[in-house]
């Protein structure tokens, strides 16, 4: 009996599926320019651009800070619209990189010294100060 069942089932299946194969499958290309290839592969360029400052560990370490997941930050990069990717990564490339705050704070560092230097506080540069001539 299941037999018999199981064959009904099988035929039936053959006989409904028979007119879809006469019927021709249509397949739609199309050429695209150079300008859209260059501007997906620029996309993908600044996708990976953004991502890459993402993974920094100082960067991770203030997203998590802010409630933000690193890997939710990731799947939100690549969801920008174009316009929106474009000014994230400009703005990215403009920011100065973490190593310019620390050649600052050494100059600063230096021009304290010497003035507390010229003042006769220290005497760290001998040399110079008050009372001592060249």
């Amino acid at each position: 009996m299941f037999r018999a069942f199981r064959r009904n089932i099988v035929i039936s299946v053959v006989c409904l599926s028979l007119p879809g194969v006469g019927i021709p499958m249509s397949a739609n290309a199309g050429i695209i320019g150079t300008g859209e290839y260059l501007a997906l592969q620029d996309r993908d360029i600044r996708v990976e651009r953004v991502n890459d400052a993402l993974m920094q560990a100082r960067v991770r370490e203030q997203l998590m800070v802010l409630g933000v997941n690193p890997e939710h930050a990731q799947q939100r990069v690549a969801a920008l619209s174009d316009a929106d990717l474009k000014a994230l990564d400009e703005r990215l490339q403009v920011l100065p990189a973490g190593g310019n705050g620390v050649l600052e704070a050494v100059v600063v560092v230096f021009l304290i010294m010497l003035i507390l230097d010229l003042m006769g506080v220290t005497d760290l540069f001998p040399g110079i100060g008050p009372g001592k001539t060249n």
